[in-house]
This record gives structure tokens, sequence and C-alpha cells, in this order.
């Protein structure tokens, strides 16, 4: 009886994992799968919401260049 209720049990948790395993896939009305929408707060920044590289480029040209004389007053002759 035991082995009956242990094989019960495991046929109804195997049977429960392979139902939530089935989901709704989202088609649209021509039948084609549609990708699966992002979720919230991960979608993609519009152009007007992203920063300009060209202000960050001319900072770190600046930052090298400070870098560039402060080493070249140590190594001299290198």
């Amino acid at each position: 009886m035991r082995k009956v209720v242990i094989a019960t049990t495991l046929v109804m948790v195997m049977a429960g994992s392979a139902i939530a395993q089935t989901g709704r896939s989202s088609t649209s009305s021509s039948g084609k799968q549609l990708p699966w929408p992002a979720p919230t707060g991960h979608r993609q920044p519009r152009l007007d919401q992203v920063p300009d590289q060209s202000s960050s480029e001319d900072a770190v040209k600046r930052e090298d260049a400070q870098l560039d004389r402060k080493l070249k007053s140590i190594c001299r002759g290198c």
C-alpha cells in the first residue's frame, strides 16, 4: 500500500509541473508567435533619454591629458 501512495504522489507532482510548463503563448492575429514582452522597468530607452556621448568623451580626453602631463613630469627619457 505504501508503494502505491508514493507512486501516486510522484505521478501527481510530475503532472503538476508538466501542466505548469505549458503556459499560454502570445500569438498575433496571423498566428505567428510574438516575442515575450519585457518585464516592467526593462525597456529600451528612446534617443531623447540617452545622454550625449560627445560630452563624456571630452571629459575622458581632458582627464587623459592631465594624466599624461603628470606622467611626463615623473618619467623623463623613458
